[in-house]
């Protein structure tokens, strides 16, 4: 099997690091080799956050390089946006339909661009979902990162009892239902 590439970008505190653990995860208990690497364009909270999770038979290096991503999963539009460039010309873009102003955006320095996803969707292969709706209905904001990692599931070489296994492995014991129920509703959407 060819390594496989996932990126995972938002915004920090959106919970990439979990949902790159769940990938982590579910990709070692299926006997592959993993690679992850996280990188963080400002550390505090509202900062971008980009990891990466590389899986096959041996895996060398944890860098995505450019145009190479099999999967990016975007918690947030802009993110998307600005990720775009790493998908492979047959990659799949699962983003969240969500707007969190950065803050140039914020001290009016900068416009938010406008249709993202719709200008995205012209170039690559675009899954769009509200999540954090979603997990609202859920009635827990948190666990929207879970709804997307759902949706992002149906395009990865796993089956869903497998994901649903590794993610009560992971989150902490009180959250295991609500997870599991934001990850339904998002490989169900």
């Amino acid at each position: 099997m060819e390594t496989k590439n996932i990126m995972i970008v938002g915004v920090g505190g959106q919970g990439t690091l979990l949902t790159s653990r769940i990938l982590g995860g579910i990709m070692l208990g299926a006997g592959y080799d993993v690679k992850m690497s996280e990188v963080h364009g400002m550390a505090q909270r509202g900062g971008s956050v980009v990891t990466f999770v590389r899986y096959g038979e041996k895996v060398y290096e944890p860098i995505v390089e450019e145009g190479t991503a099999d999967v990016l999963i975007a918690f947030e539009r802009l993110e998307a946006l600005r990720y775009a460039h790493f998908l492979k010309k047959d990659g799949v873009l699962i983003v969240n339909d969500q707007r969190i102003d950065p803050m140039p955006v914020v001290t009016g320095e900068a416009k938010y661009p406008e249709n993202i996803i719709e200008n995205l969707s012209k170039d690559v292969k675009v899954y769009s979902i509200d999540a954090m709706g979603e997990a609202m209905k859920l009635n827990n904001a948190k666990v929207f990162n879970i709804v997307v990692l759902g949706l992002a599931a149906k395009h990865m070489d796993f089956k869903k009892e497998e994901w649903l296994r590794v993610i009560e492995e992971t989150v902490p014991p009180k959250t295991i239902d609500i997870n599991k129920a934001a990850f339904i509703k998002g490989f169900e959407f």
